[in-house]
């Protein structure tokens, strides 16, 4: 029997992950900031279900949390850093204070729940980390500039991780989901800019009217996300990188087709930067 710690675990993808988990036999370690939403979402959980407080931003509860978990269970396979909120509006339109929040819970967050975790994996030289970022960790779109900002953090930390967890015997992914239908676009999860700008309209102003027509609508089943994840983990050589989704897919495509273009047809310029005209290799 395999143990998931999981963050955000009360709604989306972290219940649809612990209930997924749960029907395979494996025990959960689900964290909420209130762990009784847990238990109303999955009363089934019986003794293999252990629902735990745990705020991401608070250092002191994620070791508390991790305590509690190696208490009733003695181990932890797999991390799943899916805890997040969203923030929608223009770069310019986010004040200091919109900015910090998200970034207290998509990046100091996970950093801090990782830093908790990752002593007990370490001393079991095994464990998986799957950390939750979303195909704006890999591309930007207007309206979602400092969104993106944190999943890209998530991104580059996860690339570390990577290298520096595989010698130990921890396996290192991050997941790239696409729109699902889930609550992020629910203003408890996504906050919105509390400026507006004008000029802004067309760019992320119009984001703004997609999240308002969208929400609940996307065509993303987080029930599948949740098998498809279940599957990563279980893998035995998994992907630095997974993609949930064809728009992530897309986008994905179109980006890396878009900076090839752009070595291509820079790279005279890029390689002309060293000493003495050299390639600088």
């Amino acid at each position: 029997m395999k143990v998931w710690f999981i963050t955000g675990a009360s709604r989306g993808f972290g219940l649809e992950i612990a209930r997924k988990v749960l029907d395979g036999g494996d025990a959960v370690v689900a964290t909420a900031r209130d762990p009784r939403t847990v238990h109303d979402a999955l009363p089934e959980g019986g003794d293999r279900l252990l629902a735990v407080p745990l705020d991401v931003t608070v250092e002191e509860q994620a070791r508390q949390a991790v305590d509690a978990a190696m208490e009733r269970f003695g181990r932890i396979d797999v991390l799943v850093n899916n805890a997040g909120r969203g923030l929608l509006g223009a770069v310019e339109e986010a004040s200091a204070d919109e900015v910090r929040a998200v970034f207290e819970t998509n990046v100091f967050g996970l950093l801090a729940v990782t830093r908790a975790v990752l002593p007990v994996m370490r001393r079991q030289r095994a464990g998986r980390v799957i950390n939750i970022s979303s195909v704006g960790g890999f591309s930007a779109g207007t309206g979602w500039g400092v969104y993106a900002g944190t999943k890209f953090a998530v991104e580059g930390l996860s690339e570390s991780l990577r290298a520096e967890l595989l010698p130990l015997g921890i396996l290192t992914t991050v997941v790239e989901p696409g729109v699902f239908s889930t609550d992020f676009l629910d203003p408890s999860s996504l906050h919105r800019a509390g400026q507006a700008i004008a000029d802004y309209a067309e760019t992320a102003g119009r984001t703004r009217r997609w999240a308002e027509e969208s929400n609940h609508a996307q065509e993303g089943d987080p029930v599948k996300a949740a098998e498809a994840i279940v599957t990563l983990a279980a893998m035995a050589d998994p992907p630095s990188r997974l993609q949930l989704g064809a728009d992530s897919v897309e986008r994905v495509q179109a980006k890396l087709d878009l900076v090839a273009e752009e070595l291509t047809q820079w790279r005279e310029l890029a390689l002309s930067t060293a000493h003495n005209g050299g390639t600088g290799f």
